[in-house]
């Protein structure tokens, strides 16, 4: 039997498709979750309120100091132990990837609004525009197209994230590649391992690069502007 028959044996590619549709359900679901809590965040993080600001900094620095297979551990394990509340690997995986995406989408909207030059506040209460006005018609056009291309690339960093998922336990692309690669290491020794996840790799491309692309094109249309 050819070596390279390995991803033609019967249910590997169904079960790397299944493995591709989990991890694409964490991201997406988180991703959901994430924008509205995020947006939250950003707009508190601009407030005027600074006990309000330096819990959100907290918050923000918690996420970006702590390694996100450390919070996925911390929530899997420690909900049952400290609260008795039992998460499944998804459940937990999700919580997580919210509860960061919230953060890093927070001071992306934080640093957008932020961006956006004092002149342009000026210039709307000269032509007699209220708060409000201002900034539903003025700053936040200006603000959403400064944020998108990075929280496009947040997302894709999201999605390739959750790889980290498999060592909770969650039946994600990567566990499913070892999990094929172990049932065939005696039939494809070497090279079994090669083509498994060499396909993994061209599924993560084919997920994320398209919104790699976007982000990109997004970039670029911001800067002509």
């Amino acid at each position: 039997m050819p070596v390279d028959n390995i991803l033609l044996q019967e249910g590997v590619l169904t079960r790397l498709f299944g493995g591709l549709a989990t991890t694409v359900y964490i991201g997406l679901i988180s991703v959901v979750l994430s924008i509205p809590l995020g947006i939250l965040v950003g707009l508190f993080m601009t407030s005027n309120n600074k006990i309000v600001r330096t819990l959100l900094r907290v918050y923000l620095e918690i996420v970006r100091v702590m390694p996100q297979l450390v919070l996925l551990f911390v929530v899997f394990f420690g909900t049952s132990e400290w609260f008795d509340v039992n998460f499944d690997g998804i459940e937990a995986s999700i919580v997580v990837f919210t509860f960061w995406g919230a953060a890093e989408l927070g001071d992306l909207v934080r640093g957008a609004l932020e961006s956006i030059p004092a002149s342009q506040y000026d210039g709307a209460f000269v032509l007699g525009l209220s708060r409000q006005q201002t900034f539903f018609q003025v700053i936040l056009p200006q603000a959403l197209r400064r944020l998108l291309p990075p929280a496009i690339n947040l997302i894709t960093r999201m999605i390739k994230t959750t790889s980290l998922c498999n060592l909770i336990g969650v039946v994600e692309l990567l566990r499913v590649g070892s999990q094929i690669t172990d049932f065939y290491r005696f039939m494809f020794p070497t090279d079994g391992a090669l083509w498994i996840y060499g396909a993994i790799f061209f599924l993560y491309f084919a997920a994320c690069f398209p919104l790699s692309y976007l982000s990109r094109r997004l970039e670029r249309s911001a800067s002509h502007e």
